[in-house]
């Protein structure tokens, strides 16, 4: 099935493969740019989940972006190698991947021994990332300045497009302090919006969001037969996820995140 787009005014169709053979390609653009040289060999990831024939569909993207594709490699497993978990030898881990992206959620139960990794179950929610953490924040912004200024700005999208924006830097700073500042010069008709949210308040915006990654995560646990205890986790969270919140829910111990 071919995916349409619209672009300068312009509809246009397109082969999943050719979509994602232009990310690739942007990549590897970033990455010359970054090397100062051409890049020709690259290991590919997809999710754990993916079958033979989205495996190939991707080495295909990435023959049509002009690389030599040398591996096909699933997400979770690039994460731990990223980690140095494939550098540590000894006795058999698990280890769960806890990866919520921006618009998806995915959770991964690897088995490392010796450098070997398999993976023992997925589970995951794709209609649940960090754009919904955001929306969140928007529509509490949005009501705020309804209440104060008894105007509704959720029509103007350039308005909405500048709140958004500050939302995202507020949620980033909540990463790592308590409370965010929203600093909005003329927002709406010329009236500045000055406010601030802490984290306390975005986890109780969020509060069945974050509930909504225990099933995932409980799913995958039992799929691999596996009780939580058993499992060491790995974090790869967008930035305003990065609180506590997330990760004192499972009991599990924490090793790392980003």
């Amino acid at each position: 099935p071919k995916v349409q787009v619209e672009y300068k005014g312009e509809t246009k169709s397109f082969y999943p493969e050719e979509i994602s053979s232009m990310v690739l390609t942007k990549m590897k653009e970033i990455a010359e740019a970054y090397l100062g040289k051409t890049v020709t060999n690259a290991v590919v990831t997809v999710p754990a989940y993916f079958n033979d024939s989205q495996r190939q569909a991707t080495k295909d993207a990435g023959t049509i972006a002009g690389l030599n594709v040398l591996r096909i490699i699933n997400e979770p497993t690039a994460a731990a190698i990223a980690y140095g978990l494939d550098k540590k030898v000894g006795a058999e881990r698990n280890v769960l991947i806890f990866d919520l992206g921006g618009g998806t959620f995915d959770v991964s139960i690897l088995t490392i021994e010796d450098g070997i990794f398999e993976v023992k179950s997925t589970a995951g929610d794709t209609h649940l990332g960090g754009e919904d953490f955001d929306n969140r924040m928007v529509n509490h912004f949005i009501a705020e300045f309804k209440r104060k200024h008894k105007k509704d700005i959720s029509e103007n999208k350039r308005a909405v497009r500048r709140l958004r924006t500050a939302c995202e830097r507020a949620k980033r700073t909540l990463s790592s302090s308590t409370q965010a500042s929203i600093e909005i010069d003329s927002l709406y008709e010329g009236i500045d919006f000055y406010t601030s949210i802490t984290r306390a308040r975005f986890e109780e915006l969020n509060a069945d969001l974050f509930r909504g990654t225990l099933d995932p995560v409980e799913k995958a646990l039992r799929d691999a037969k596996l009780d939580k205890s058993q499992c060491m986790i790995l974090y790869l969270l967008v930035a305003p996820l990065a609180s506590p919140r997330p990760r004192n829910s499972f009991g599990i111990s924490s090793m790392a995140k980003s």
